[in-house]
């Protein structure tokens, strides 16, 4: 008597507790689940922290040959100088000025990526002989007709964006972390997402897709083609962006790199952008 007493005593508290049981098992598995994501996205934030944070000294100057090729192979050339530097802690500003050939010589554009996440720019023609600011709404613009947008031209903060880590892949025989991007304000950004092949061990960017209208297809891609180690600090030499629907590049050559050249900062002015004489002495 007292073995059948057990026995259904038995039964009935595996009867309920079984739901009980089942439903814990289910919130540890999604506990568990829920932690694996939190920690690749912990993961990819620091990589891309890392990306940000990547030593380029006070400042650095770069001489470049941009090639725009389109689909028939058709090749324009331009001549162009770059300066950037962190004015203050975490606020980087950089200015650019085309120096051939004739027809859009003297160009520039001047971007100021505060601290905030929060960036401005203003756009120099010579032929108005006048400097205007980049409307927000215009960070889809071409950056004189190349395939660079102006916002491709900003400085982004990490945390502008929600990252997620989701594997890994070796391209050119570099294993890169390979991490989703997607803007934590979609006002802020012209694309819906990017992806990033990021070397870990050199936190430089190997390779970017950018989605614009479709989250599963890619508008446009940035590669890598060539790095080099220059007074101590990793500088990217050689890139190219691609149109993957137009089929238009535009390829970017570094002629000359030069880190901590101790630029003023008056260099990073609207009136250093207007007035070419300014910008003109810090030419390498």
């Amino acid at each position: 008597m007292t073995v059948q007493f057990n026995h259904t005593l038995g039964r009935n508290v595996r009867l309920h507790l079984g739901p009980l049981i089942h439903g814990i098992r289910h919130l540890l598995g999604a506990t568990l689940l829920l932690t694996g994501i939190s920690a690749a996205a912990d993961d990819a934030l620091r990589i891309m922290q890392q990306v940000h944070d990547r030593p380029i000294g006070r400042d650095v100057t770069t001489l470049s040959r941009m090639e725009l090729t389109d689909r028939s192979g058709s090749k324009r050339q331009r001549e162009l100088v770059t300066y950037r530097m962190e004015r203050s802690k975490g606020e980087f500003v950089s200015l650019a000025r085309f120096l051939a050939p004739a027809d859009i010589a003297g160009t520039g554009l001047l971007s100021v990526d505060k601290a905030d996440g929060s960036s401005e720019q203003w756009l120099f023609l010579p032929a108005l002989d006048r400097v205007r600011r980049v409307a927000s709404d215009r960070k889809g613009g071409r950056f004189v007709g190349s395939e660079l947008y102006f916002e491709d031209l900003q400085t982004r903060k990490p945390s502008s964006d929600n990252h997620r880590l989701v594997g890994k892949e070796a391209l050119d025989g570099v294993t890169c972390e390979v991490i989703e991007s997607i803007p934590t304000d979609p006002a802020n950004s012209v694309y819906r997402k990017r992806m990033l092949w990021v070397d870990p061990q050199t936190a430089l960017v190997h390779r970017v897709d950018y989605f614009e209208k479709d989250e599963a297809q890619p508008s446009k891609r940035w590669v890598l083609l060539s790095r080099q180690r220059i007074q101590g600090f990793w500088a990217v030499t050689d890139s190219k962006t691609t149109d993957l629907a137009s089929g238009n590049e535009t390829r970017m050559q570094s002629q000359t790199i030069k880190f901590d050249r101790k630029l003023p900062s008056r260099l990073f002015s609207t009136q250093a952008l207007s007035d070419e004489s300014i910008e003109a002495n810090h030419r390498p």
